[in-house]
């Protein structure tokens, strides 16, 4: 999930080398959508309307166990200081844009997510963002190699934006939301959730759409007048979470 409620306090946009180099090939259309988000949060030169510019590949599942053993491999290659795995051919190498997230424990305590707006091949994307939200989230210490055993993974494959008509044309549970709004300086704020948190949170649209203004920085009174002025995407997401113990017996690691 992008957030589950908690606030780093601050932003810092992520930007690979990687990623910058598939923004400076791609097409302007393109290229306007590129974007890295943290914690909700996405730079103010973003359009929203761009994003519904992203057009579904197919009605096929794109997400799968496969790319969450990656993520293992890589995260285990990266701490061990090892090379890294081979680029896979178990799963498609199509764009889209994506958000890896690991927990840790019982009781599941988020401990990195990162995720991001560009069409990113998987192959490349799935491998950056697996260390980029392990170790440079900064809500949190980077994992460490004694937390591995303890983890689990989940991908998660956005698909599907639209323009909605208003800040209330989206099905909680079921779309993930992305706004824009001119806050009181006049300055363009955004932010996002993905569709589990509101339903987790336990959620309506007014209070998932007044916690997202307020995760973009607003800090006066939210009127009716201020949530019909937003404008709002809507997509959704294919997520699938991988705990360690399956990862360990797939690749036949000693627990």
């Amino acid at each position: 999930m992008a957030s589950t409620g908690l606030c780093c306090g601050s932003f810092k946009r992520v930007k690979s080398k990687m990623e910058q180099e598939l923004q400076d090939c791609q097409s302007n259309k393109r290229s306007e959508i590129s974007m890295t988000l943290k914690d909700g949060f996405m730079c103010p030169d973003h359009s929203t309307m761009s994003l519904a510019m992203i057009p579904p590949k197919s009605e096929r599942t794109i997400v799968c166990e496969e790319m969450c053993y990656f993520c293992f491999d890589v995260l285990f290659a990266h701490l061990h200081r090892h090379d890294s795995p081979e680029t896979p051919n178990t799963f498609t190498n199509d764009p889209y844009p994506l958000f890896v997230t690991w927990k840790a424990g019982r009781d599941q305590r988020l401990r990195g997510c990162i995720g991001t707006f560009t069409a990113l091949h998987l192959h490349h994307g799935l491998r950056e963002y697996a260390i980029t939200s392990a170790v440079q989230d900064s809500r949190f210490s980077p994992i460490t190699k004694e937390e591995f055993p303890k983890l689990s993974v989940s991908v998660s494959i956005l698909t599907h934006f639209e323009p909605a008509n208003d800040y209330m044309d989206w099905e909680v549970g079921v779309h993930g939301i992305r706004i824009e709004f001119y806050g009181e300086k006049g300055g363009k704020k955004t932010a996002t959730y993905l569709p589990e948190v509101a339903q987790e949170q336990g959620w309506d649209h007014v209070q998932t759409v007044d916690s997202l203004m307020r995760k973009a920085g607003h800090k006066g009174l939210i009127t009716l007048d201020i949530r019909k002025a937003i404008r709002l995407v809507r997509y959704r997401s294919e997520k699938l979470t991988i705990a360690f113990s399956e990862y360990a017996q797939i690749r036949r690691l000693k627990l």
